[in-house]
């Protein structure tokens, strides 16, 4: 297989990921608060909203408008979880824990980075591939990946607030490869994600080498992915 020129790289369930789980996080926190969370049953519920929730991105926005957009996006998703679950009423000032969340989640102390990444990260660097980030996430990025000291890996940086498009939108993939001069040589780059429609199927559509990073080894549910062309570590390229 040809070598790639830039390796695109989802950033959560890809190069790191959730301590624990997001359910025992937010226990955590809320303790600070005076609430005692079940971690199982706070974790489900938000997985169900985030799951069934718009995709994080504003396209109709001006820039200096993103950063509230993205608060207020994670926000009305915590509401949701916490009413769901009951646990909403048993805040004060569900406002006030929820920028200690917030902020809590810009910090390294809730992530965790995988094994594999930093192995394939150093290998790939040796090899003078560039490295980019692309992702449905907020500008937290950017503090995330500086204290997980990771930042100085990618060339381009590339997530869905900024751009006003989330995978697996066209958009998003195609201002990535302008980034890096590919917009009309996208076989001529690789993005990995653990996601099977956003990353896998969203980069094939505009012409990328795509990989699905299958992590926990779940079993195909389709021709589709029993044909795709599958990694279950980063350093299986």
């Amino acid at each position: 297989m040809r070598s790639p020129q830039v390796i695109y790289l989802d950033a959560v369930g890809t190069i790191f990921g959730v301590r624990g789980s997001v359910g025992q996080q937010y226990a955590k926190v809320a303790i600070d608060f005076g609430v005692n969370l079940d971690e199982q049953v706070i974790n489900s519920a938000f997985y169900q909203n985030f799951q069934t929730a718009p995709r994080i991105a504003f396209p109709h926005l001006l820039q200096a408008e993103i950063p509230r957009a993205e608060y207020e996006w994670w926000r009305s998703l915590a509401e949701q979880t916490f009413s769901q679950t009951g646990d909403f009423v048993k805040f004060a000032d569900f406002d006030q824990f929820f920028k200690q969340l917030y902020d809590y989640f810009a910090s390294a102390e809730p992530w965790i980075i995988y094994q594999d990444t930093l192995v394939a990260l150093d290998r790939w660097r040796k090899l003078g591939v560039n490295l980019a980030l692309l992702s449905n996430f907020d500008s937290r990025i950017y503090s995330v990946i500086e204290a997980l000291e990771i930042g100085d890996y990618f060339q381009s940086i590339t997530i869905s607030t900024e751009v006003g498009s989330a995978k697996p939108d066209a958009l998003i993939f195609k201002t990535a490869l302008t980034k890096h001069q590919l917009d009309q040589l996208p076989d001529q780059a690789w993005h990995i994600g653990d996601s099977f429609s956003e990353d896998y199927e969203g980069a094939n559509a505009v012409g990328i080498n795509a990989f699905w990073l299958n992590r926990d080894r779940r079993p195909a549910k389709n021709l589709a992915q029993q044909t795709a062309q599958t990694i279950h570590l980063l350093t299986d390229l």
